[in-house]
């Protein structure tokens, strides 16, 4: 059984919310009793996702966010507090995976997609959230990077790259910013069943069963474990932790 936190009164802006680990987190959030932000560049699905919330008693608002357009995440920020008043907490968890493909053979413009969503994406959310937090003198912020943050896989170097990006904005800015009040850190995944897993394992079969191998778990991961632990981060009972990325894998960073 997974702790149960109060949260009530707090606000909580989960970026990338629509589907997986992202909506699973957003209704942790919103079970909690947090005020929920939820943002996805699939506007249509956040939207009726906030409205599920809504209509089971939750209080929830969706937006339109394209994380590549930093105008786009400074209006989700700002419209955050115009709804809620603060921001307590907040979960980026945008991101994309790559195509398996040999490191010599990744086409430049899918290299610059994966930073330009992976990296720079998480870099914006942080920028704002951090402009509102530090006002504040408060906030908790956790990044999703990825168990390809912490070691090496063959035929996915690139993605890797933007997911050990993740982890050195995570330390480096959770060193500025601890002193003033804000916690930063970050959850390291491993393989979870959400849809972009789902495609995984259609698309990129031998990649995903070498995977799974190294997974010593022997199953997926559910999207609520991973939420579970992105609310512990957030919570009093992760008061002293700063600048972490916490493999949430099943094993596999233990191999």
């Amino acid at each position: 059984m997974n702790p149960v936190y109060d949260f009530s009164g707090q606000v909580a802006l989960v970026v990338g919310a629509s589907t997986g680990i992202g909506a699973a987190t957003a209704r942790a959030f919103a079970q909690s009793g947090a005020s929920v932000l939820l943002a996805d560049v699939d506007g249509e699905a956040v939207i009726a996702l906030s409205r599920q919330l809504e209509s089971e008693g939750y209080s929830a608002t969706g937006l339109a966010c394209d994380v590549t357009v930093e105008s786009q995440v400074a209006s989700v920020v700002r419209r955050t507090v115009e709804v809620y008043g603060r921001l307590d907490f907040a979960y980026n968890n945008a991101g994309v995976q790559a195509p398996s493909s040999d490191f010599a053979e990744l086409p430049a413009d899918e290299f610059d997609r994966l930073v330009a969503i992976n990296q720079r994406g998480i870099w914006a959310c942080m920028k704002h959230e951090l402009w509102q937090m530090r006002s504040q003198g408060y906030g908790a912020i956790v990044n999703c990077a990825s168990v390809g943050g912490l070691v090496g896989q063959p035929n996915l170097a690139p993605y890797n790259g933007t997911k050990h990006a993740v982890l050195g904005m995570t330390k480096g800015a959770a060193l500025e910013y601890a002193a003033r009040g804000i916690r930063i850190n970050a959850v390291c995944p491993g393989t979870v069943n959400t849809p972009m897993v789902a495609t995984m394992m259609e698309t990129q079969k031998e990649a995903m069963e070498d995977i799974m191998i190294r997974q010593v778990i022997n199953r997926l991961g559910e999207p609520e474990e991973i939420a579970a632990a992105v609310l512990w981060l957030c919570s009093p009972g992760a008061s002293f932790v700063v600048g972490i990325g916490l493999p949430v894998d099943g094993g596999f960073t233990a191999n």
